[in-house]
């Protein structure tokens, strides 16, 4: 009996939207299972069993528990053929670089448990000023190493891959925090294609959110 495939997210998370848009676009179904991080619901003993460090999202797959987003979104690439990541090993790594710029740069300094805590050490740090200060500051550098690849309708030619998937998340949260878009050109142009197609539209946090 095939087994079902479960995402444990949260419908604000960056990492999860990410993995969201992933699945849907591989055409896998999946079922969610809601981690409310606000209510604190990742350091409980059933999500810590599923993932120690307490973070989301965790992917139930082929009999695996798969944590860390771009992890899980190699593997799918790998098992699936999904395509996110370039044949050649320069597009990969130009892909790679991309992907990271957001999630392991930019995504890290902007999570809510950072930016509280660095508010909460008081001086004169606000939680909108660090948030378009450090969210500006990545999508400024994103456009400029977009500048410098091929030319395409996507991050890295004609079609999505694993960059793609780290910018959509990142872009919402620059719209979620009123940061001006209109210095990057590129990403916005790119964002606005990637929203027209359904397994990302469909992966919007405000499809998934829980009912007031």
């Amino acid at each position: 009996m095939r087994q079902d495939i479960v995402l444990h997210d949260y419908w604000r998370s960056s990492s999860a939207y990410r993995v969201r848009i992933g699945l849907n676009l591989i055409g896998l179904p999946y079922r969610r299972v809601a981690v409310d991080l606000v209510a604190g619901a990742q350091r409980g003993a059933d999500h810590l069993a599923a993932n120690p460090q307490g973070l989301v999202p965790v992917l139930e797959i082929d009999g695996l528990r798969l944590t860390q987003s771009l992890a899980i979104l190699e593997y799918l690439d790998e098992t699936r053929l999904a395509g996110f990541l370039p044949a050649d090993a320069a597009g990969r790594a130009r892909v790679r670089a991309l992907a990271h710029a957001i999630a392991m740069e930019t995504q890290p300094v902007c999570n809510l448990r950072v930016a509280r805590h660095a508010v909460a050490l008081g001086g004169e740090a606000t939680m909108e000023g660090w948030m378009r200060h450090f969210i500006a500051l990545g999508l400024e550098g994103f456009e400029g190493l977009l500048g410098q690849g091929p030319e395409g309708q996507f991050c890295h030619g004609d079609r999505p891959g694993l960059a793609d998937l780290c910018l959509v998340p990142q872009v919402y949260n620059a719209w979620r925090w009123h940061v001006d878009l209109s210095p990057y050109p590129r990403l916005s142009a790119i964002c606005e294609r990637l929203d027209r197609l359904a397994a990302v539209s469909e992966a919007h946090p405000d499809r998934v959110k829980p009912l007031a």
